[in-house]
């Protein structure tokens, strides 16, 4: 009884809402919206979406801003980084006509999903968990990870694309992709200095120190810039999209210029740990621990909307850091 009385309020909801919270159809177009039915491949196969949707719940790290980025407002989504409110960035801020419901993101409530009666679902950066896939695909169809996406490793390219394309906007995806592939290009070339330095993505949490991998997304956003990968990482063995190091090895995070994000801790935590004191980039002031909210929040992040101003935030601290008097290069 209860499922059943999910369903129908739902449904009920479904009728009362149909428009709110998604993008206006456009004029002319007929009810299933040109270009339907689509196809989008995942690592749990082709997912069909028979007509445009109207009523979206975005789960997966950064699917809602990514949806917002190509005029779709979700009805329900994950606040992956605990902003409150709406969910999502300040440079988000006003996309929204009405807040969407937030739904829990390592462990979701699938009948608060079940009853925001979506006709689809954005699980698109996620764990790639087969139960979690097949839960939610019982409630509606599913853009799950791409094969290769498992464990948030979903880049901005893919995600994008496969976004737009279950939305019915791929010229969109295509335009905001060149978009941002030239803010990349106009911030490396206008900082040549970039190019060819070793960097280091570090997080110091309340469970110790670990380095990103570089098909992670924070050190990829900084090889657009024109830096390069730490060779000492990638030897490594990675849990998940990091390696876990040990205070003892923290000299595996040096390079030309390394970056530290406190995650439960603070810039002053970092500091006073002695051997993070001890690695060469620390000794010589080649190092950044990004402590601001917002700044930290959109490296992280790396939405189509948060990138932008990451780019315009984190550029200048990096340029700042790598001053001619520091001109070092790591030896790899």
């Amino acid at each position: 009884m209860r499922r059943l009385f999910v369903i129908m309020a739902g449904l009920a909801l479904l009728l009362t809402t149909a428009c709110q919270g998604t993008a206006a159809p456009e004029p002319g177009a007929d009810a299933g919206g040109a270009g339907f039915p689509v196809t989008v491949p995942t690592k749990f196969g082709d997912v069909v979406i028979p007509a445009k949707p109207q009523r979206v719940v975005a789960l997966g790290w950064g699917d809602a801003e990514t949806a917002l980025a190509l005029g779709v407002q979700p009805v329900g989504a994950s606040d992956w980084l605990a902003f409150g409110g709406e969910g999502v960035g300040p440079w988000a801020k006003a996309r929204y006509d009405a807040p969407p419901k937030i739904i829990g993101t390592l462990e979701p409530s699938y009948e608060e999903i079940a009853e925001l009666a979506p006709d689809l679902i954005l699980d698109v950066k996620s764990s790639g968990d087969q139960g979690r896939y097949d839960r939610l695909s019982k409630i509606a169809p599913t853009v799950g990870v791409p094969e290769g996406g498992d464990n948030y490793l979903t880049n901005v390219e893919r995600q994008i694309t496969m976004i737009a394309v279950a939305l019915g906007v791929p010229d969109q995806g295509t335009a905001l992709l060149a978009d941002i592939d030239r803010a990349f290009a106009e911030a490396a070339a206008a900082h040549p200095e970039f190019a060819g330095r070793t960097i280091t993505v570090a997080a110091y949490t309340s469970e110790g120190w670990g380095a990103y991998i570089s098909a992670a997304d924070r050190p990829k956003f900084l090889y657009r810039l024109g830096f390069v990968p730490n060779p000492a990482i990638e030897k490594e063995q990675p849990e998940r999209f990091s390696v876990r190091v040990s205070d003892e090895r923290l000299d595996l995070l040096d390079g030309d210029l390394l970056i530290v994000q406190p995650i439960g801790k603070t810039a002053a935590d970092v500091e006073k740990v002695s051997t993070f004191k001890s690695i060469p980039a620390v000794r010589d002031g080649r190092y950044l621990i990004l402590d601001a909210a917002d700044v930290r929040s959109a490296f992280s992040l790396n939405s189509p909307l948060s990138i932008k101003y990451a780019i315009d935030t984190v550029t200048p601290l990096l340029a700042a850091k790598l001053s001619p008097g520091q001109d070092r290069k790591a030896e790899g």
